[in-house]
């Protein structure tokens, strides 16, 4: 049996596969040298393990999280693999690994190294969803409602119920171009479903919508206070980088 502490893992990056990802850790009671994705290039000298995704054994891994930890625990491995951590699934097995030793207490380790690193990572992943929720921007495509986000995290999870409640009358899609994730919703109590794509082409704007959008430019650009404009105080409330999805700033 080879040691599993000489191999790095490469998974399919699905929730279920990190999870089996985790079993293979438990099982062998050893923590590989990485942890990386099947389509990336392989890029190490160490031995590579391929594990498949079985979701029956991803479901096990779940109820051992929940039972042997806390329910807490498991939501904050399933948040924890919504953000941009570096090398996020190493430090969400150590964190696992760590609570299985340690039970419920290790929610408040909180100056444990990967512990630490996992609360902050989910403080970004929150607050990252909160700014969408505040900036993003819909367009009238003709029939349905279209958003284009680029976040660093994957928060088109955390933010979509928002939507669903807020505009449970439209047919919308939000597409998170970073991530190639996206998510369709239909009135009519269907649930929205979640798809993946490279990409997705939009209609151009109608001349109805393309009025629209010039009048809340002219809004936003009204409502200013001359004399009281602050850009370094703009840029903080409402960061440079989500200002290429917003309406207000297309000019």
């Amino acid at each position: 049996m080879p040691d599993r502490s000489n191999l790095v893992y490469r998974y399919d990056g699905t929730y279920q596969g990190f999870l089996c990802c985790v079993a293979q850790c438990f099982f062998h009671k050893k923590l590989p040298q990485g942890v990386q994705l099947l389509d990336e290039p392989q890029g190490t000298l160490f031995g590579v393990l391929a594990v498949e995704s079985d979701p029956e054994l991803a479901r096990r891994v779940e109820d051992s999280v929940r039972e042997k930890i806390s329910p807490a625990a498991l939501g904050m491995v399933q948040q924890g693999f919504l953000t941009c951590m570096e090398e996020k699934e190493l430090r969400l097995i150590r964190f696992i690994l760590l609570g299985y030793r340690h039970g419920p207490r290790v929610l408040g380790m909180s100056v444990h190294p990967d512990v630490h690193a996992l609360n902050k990572a989910l403080l970004y992943l929150k607050n990252e969803a909160h700014f969408h929720v505040e900036f993003l921007r819909f367009a009238d495509c003709g029939g349905f409602l279209a958003a284009m986000i680029t976040p660093n995290n994957r928060v088109l999870p955390l933010i979509v119920n928002h939507f669903c409640a807020r505009l449970n009358t439209e047919r919308f899609m939000i597409f998170d171009k970073t991530h190639g994730m996206g998510f369709v919703y239909r009135p009519g109590g269907e649930a929205g479903e979640f798809f993946y794509a490279d990409a997705v082409d939009l209609p151009e704007p109608s001349e109805e919508e393309a009025r629209y959008q010039a009048l809340w430019r002219k809004f936003y650009d009204t409502i200013a206070v001359e004399g009281r404009v602050n850009p370094k105080l703009r840029r903080g409330m409402m960061p440079m980088r989500y200002w290429k999805n917003m309406t207000e700033f297309q000019r």
